[in-house]
């Protein structure tokens, strides 16, 4: 067994080899000496082969590294794995079947809670406030570890070369959001199939109740201090719970939804603020020589230079020029019929009131204004129809009326004064 202290020297001594050994360990699960020294030279080129070398010698005397039994390979050690792994948000999707097993684990505390109370039995009280603490523990770590995770894959799809198939692009996205986002919401669900709020609620109700009859009962103020601390940790968690829920369905829904396309510049952009994201702005932007500095080009683009109106006046001023005069033609009066036509509507009108009854009314128009155009015997047919004064009455069999260019296929319309 490695000394702890040795341990945490050689991880603040080699930090930057470990972090990036910690990266390379989500591709290989088991490392070779090549792969560990190339490793090396790239966090400190300058070093030549024999100080590489014992940089490689003290991580493995630092338990840091680990050889494997029947192989030369190296193993990182689990915990410094998980340590590493949970400062730089590079932990790996958690299960939704172990999110929900801590979930149902918080009823069975509440439930040991509840029997310490009737029993007055405060050892178990306590015991049972310490498991839902660590419970409500463990779910929030988890769940912004899983939060991290799933931003991580979204920016690796978003970065990922255009060039890619869709679907071999989009695969670990869509497998998370149907095995991990898609249960978990089903847990988190408000209403009766959710248990991850109703388990907390149970939780919360009982440690405010034992809260409230341990103050009566003027029990020691420790004790009522952890349940109050206890009862504000699953408050949070609540928070924190519907917090994580929507960020990952807003993260993964829009890729899932709609399979975008990403061109070089976006892809850059997306990889360097998940640096920025985990190594903060200034260690992301600390090295411009690095595989995530954005790209730089230079665009050629043509122009055209024009004069002015100041420039084109004293252009012609100084050389007396005189613009010529175009006449522009002017539209000739045809012989075609004019489109309007002036109609004395009034006096129509009360030629149609002395005429009444009329059997017919299109006839009668043509029959008297036959000079009028048809458009114009037609608009007074229709306008005629709508007088509020006199009684119209349509027959029943059509009949053809011709006019000077169009013949109309209509139902007679009879005009009388009504009785």
């Amino acid at each position: 067994m490695a000394n702890p202290r040795s341990l945490v020297y050689a991880l603040y001594t080699h930090w930057d080899t470990v972090e990036l050994l910690v990266r390379l360990s989500r591709e290989f699960a088991v490392l070779t000496s090549d792969q560990v020294l190339n490793g090396i030279a790239k966090v400190s080129g300058q070093r030549d082969a024999e100080t590489q070398g014992a940089v490689l010698r003290a991580l493995v005397n630092a338990d840091i590294l680990q050889t494997l039994p029947r192989s030369s390979d190296l193993q990182l050690n689990a915990y410094v794995l998980e340590f590493v792994r949970g400062l730089t948000r590079e932990h790996e999707l958690g299960l939704a079947a172990v999110l929900q097993a801590r979930v149902a684990a918080i009823r069975e505390a509440t439930e040991a809670l509840n029997e310490g109370m009737l029993g007055a039995d405060m050892d178990r009280v306590r015991g049972a406030a310490n498991k839902l603490a660590e419970l409500f523990r463990q779910i929030s770590l988890q769940l912004d570890q899983d939060r991290h995770a799933l931003f991580e894959l979204a920016e690796n799809a978003k970065s990922a070369d255009s060039s890619m198939p869709i679907s071999q692009r989009y695969r670990e996205v869509l497998e998370a959001y149907d095995h991990y986002v898609e249960p978990m919401n089903q847990m988190m669900d408000s209403g009766s199939q959710g248990t991850f709020y109703r388990y907390l609620e149970e939780a919360e109700r009982a440690l405010d109740l034992s809260l409230e009859q341990l103050s009566v009962q003027g029990a020691l103020y420790s004790h009522r201090l952890q349940l109050r601390q206890v009862a504000h940790q699953a408050k949070e968690l609540r928070r924190f719970g519907r917090l994580v829920a929507q960020q990952c369905a807003d993260t993964l829904l829009p890729l899932r939804e709609e399979l975008r396309q990403h061109n070089v510049l976006t892809s850059a952009i997306s990889l360097l603020l998940g640096q920025v994201r985990k190594r903060g702005l200034r260690r992301a932007l600390s090295h411009p020589a690095d595989e995530t500095a954005l790209p730089v080009w230079r665009n050629e683009r043509g122009f055209k230079l024009q004069l002015g109106d100041e420039v084109r006046a004293v252009m012609a001023a100084a050389r007396q020029y005189q613009p010529q005069a175009v006449a522009f033609p002017q539209d000739e009066p045809g012989d075609d019929v004019p489109l309007l036509e002036q109609v004395d509507e009034a006096a129509i009108r009360a030629h149609l009131a002395r005429s009444l009854p009329v059997e017919n009314l299109l006839d009668w128009l043509h029959s008297h204004y036959a000079h009028l155009q048809d458009a114009t015997l037609l608009r007074l047919f229709h306008d005629l129809q709508h007088e509020p004064g006199w009684q119209f009455e349509a027959a029943s069999q059509p009949e053809k009326t011709t006019l000077q260019t169009i013949r109309v296929l209509h139902h007679p319309h009879r005009v009388s004064i009504p009785q």
